[in-house]
């Protein structure tokens, strides 16, 4: 254990001289920061009910301050120990283990662009500062420390990503049979049946997969349930959203979109909208591999940039409600750089060993929507890989 966090705390140190910054200030209280948590491995039973500091320079050992009744806290970390009782002798404190330091990152965000890292609160940042000190935020620390894969986890999410493409084509083929036997089938049905699947693959989710029939699929977030859902018909416009992690510890999540049409021939609309999409979606593609095979550092936001300017020249910029892609992790929305320069400005780096989804979408009210999603994962030696191949390249028509 200890020497795991010597460990850990030395990678630390490493990204903070990459950063060019003198140290990471990780603040706690009542458990409102998770990556304090979790990167710095605390035991899940410790009692976190008053504030603690810990201070990793980016050279030296680390400091902690803690409070009197909870001075024992961080016992199983390194590095010297200030113990304050007041609210004066946590001022003094924090004076003491910041001395000498200008810049330190905190899991702040400026203007809480990226709220998804901005755990601190507007006092503690004002307290951190009047003692001399500036804050920075501390996002791309957070993404090296909980985005990022190691051999396999990469391995286990291609795994499940080829299985979560199987079960596409699995659950069309279960609509196609049960259309053409005449049997009821509803949203929800299919839903069951790609959890099924889950199941008999070793795969498990957070939530169910979702199936969306006619206008519900223009619902980016519509999920059917056993009392509400749509039955699926002939003529009827389909998209199946699944996303499943192998039933292990550790394990990573691959997250897909697959659109289809219960029919023989795919009519000209939804195939109009769908070339947009897919146009889009590989624009995004194309913008990543380019950079990545320049050498370019590229961020969140130059991403969703790349897929959204094709669907605005396209006529259907207005209709592209969602940023373009999200990380992916031990949580479907992982602690990485989004695709993001809609909801948020996502200025984090897109860095080797994470993943993250492109999965632009246009969604035409009381009609319908469109979208197409791919996984991609930036290998250690910065390979672009589209995970759950083959791409979709067409809306599938069902009853071919």
């Amino acid at each position: 254990m200890a020497s795991q966090i010597q460990e850990r705390i030395g990678l630390i140190q490493e990204a903070l001289r990459e950063e060019q910054l003198e140290g990471w200030l990780m603040y706690n209280f009542r458990g409102s920061n998770v990556f304090a948590t979790r990167i710095l491995d605390l035991p899940p039973h410790i009692m976190q009910t008053r504030r603690y500091f810990f201070f990793i320079p980016a050279n030296g050992s680390p400091k902690k301050l803690v409070h009197t009744i909870e001075q024992y806290n961080l016992d199983m970390l390194p590095g010297e120990k200030t113990v304050y009782l007041s609210w004066q002798s946590l001022e003094r404190g924090l004076k003491t283990i910041l001395a000498g330091v200008r810049k330190v990152a905190m899991e702040y965000s400026p203007r809480n662009a990226i709220p998804y890292v901005s755990s601190v609160d507007g006092g503690t940042l004002e307290l951190v500062r009047n003692v001399g000190v500036d804050v920075v935020s501390s996002a791309n620390l957070v993404q090296r420390f909980e985005a990022c894969w190691d051999d396999e986890q990469a391995n286990d999410n291609a795994e499940t990503a080829r299985h979560l493409r199987a079960i596409v084509d699995a659950t069309f083929g279960f609509i196609r049979q049960r259309i053409l036997s005449a049997d009821r089938v509803n949203e929800y049905d299919v839903q069951q049946f790609m959890l099924s699947e889950f199941s008999r693959r070793g795969l498990k989710s957070e939530e169910a997969p979702n199936c969306s029939v006619n206008a519900n699929s223009a619902n980016p977030h519509y999920e059917p349930t056993r009392e509400l859902n749509s039955p699926l018909n002939r003529g009827d416009f389909v998209l199946i959203d699944l996303w499943a992690k192998k039933d292990k510890p550790r394990s990573v999540y691959a997250d897909i979109t697959w659109t289809g049409y219960i029919g023989e021939a795919v009519p000209a609309e939804y195939t109009r909208v769908f070339d947009v999409v897919k146009g889009g979606r590989d624009a995004a593609l194309a913008f990543v591999q380019r950079s990545y095979a320049s050498g370019a550092e590229i961020y969140g936001y130059q991403v969703d940039d790349a897929a959204r300017r094709f669907i605005e020249e396209n006529g259907y910029g207005e209709f592209f409600v969602h940023r373009t892609g999200h990380s992916i992790g031990e949580e479907i929305h992982g602690n990485g750089a989004n695709m993001d320069n809609l909801e948020t400005r996502d200025e984090r780096k897109v860095i080797p060993r994470t993943s993250f989804s492109i999965e632009p979408g246009v969604y035409l009210p009381r009609r319908f929507g469109i979208r197409s999603e791919i996984d991609v994962y930036i290998s250690k030696s910065r390979e672009v890989i589209v995970t759950g191949l083959p791409m979709q390249e067409a809306v599938v028509p069902i009853l071919r």
